[in-house]
């Protein structure tokens, strides 16, 4: 797994991971995210260090995806068009860890919401994929939302750095969680959780100043990287927008 591991991790053990999981969820047709292979490669050129996907991806664009790490996403749940439940409310497998070895991924992400219904069901897929990504030597992972996309008044920092040890101590590599309050506060998740913890990039910021002061904080809480996807792929400047968050991570 070491191999897979640094093609992921730098060797200051921090990443910055492009994420293009979100058209298996949602009609992001507005948005920007149409020509994927040029959103791959301006990304890439401006540092990106791995690329967080789907199946369809992740098989179609391996030319752009190049030597870049590759995390495949191997759950999903609710499309923004189900008529009665929010998107990823309940999650199902997808995938299997032998799917990302035979797609030539390093990775995989599953996801891990406590707090949500289905939680016994998300911890059952959590353990699983960690028994089978040791088998497979396959970088595993997680993504720990307490609440999921469902439930925000669990959003608190004492449950996501509950939900970051859940992740951890279910077997994954390294785990995903939303980045909130300020760099002072968010430290009891990252020291809490003896594996890297990963900020995602949330809602649209306002401007590139909101977006790498928010970098900035997260990675003086010491955090170990960054999956940020819509504020990269909507971007008029990817190159741009992906050199400034490489220099922050990577400093």
């Amino acid at each position: 797994m070491k191999r897979r591991w640094h093609n992921i991790f730098k060797a200051d053990n921090r990443s910055f991971i492009l994420a293009l999981d979100h058209a298996a969820l949602m009609d992001v047709s507005s948005q920007g995210l149409d020509d994927v292979g040029k959103i791959i490669e301006a990304a890439r050129k401006g540092g990106v260090d791995a690329i967080l996907t789907s199946f369809g991806v992740a098989q179609h664009f391996q030319r752009e995806i190049g030597r870049a790490g590759l995390i495949l996403r191997i759950d999903a749940g609710p499309t923004n068009l189900h008529p009665h439940k929010k998107i990823m409310e309940t999650l199902i497998g997808t995938f299997t860890v032998e799917d990302a070895v035979r797609v030539g991924a390093d990775g995989v992400m599953c996801m891990g919401f406590p707090g949500l219904e289905d939680e016994e069901g998300m911890m059952r897929m959590l353990s699983h994929t960690a028994s089978e990504c040791k088998k497979w030597g396959i970088v595993f992972g997680a993504e720990m939302i307490p609440g999921g996309f469902v439930k925000d008044e669990l959003l608190t920092v004492s449950n996501i750095a509950f939900a970051c040890r859940l992740g951890a101590e279910y077997g994954a590599d390294f785990v995903k969680t939303p980045f909130i309050e300020n760099a002072e506060s968010f430290r009891r998740v990252t020291q809490y959780c003896y594996k890297p913890v990963l900020v995602l990039g949330g809602k649209k910021a306002r401007n590139d100043s909101e977006l790498l002061q928010t970098v900035r904080e997260a990675m003086d809480a010491g955090v170990g990287g960054v999956v940020i996807g819509r504020n990269i792929w909507t971007h008029p400047a990817i190159n741009e927008i992906c050199s400034a968050i490489t220099e922050i991570i990577h400093s």
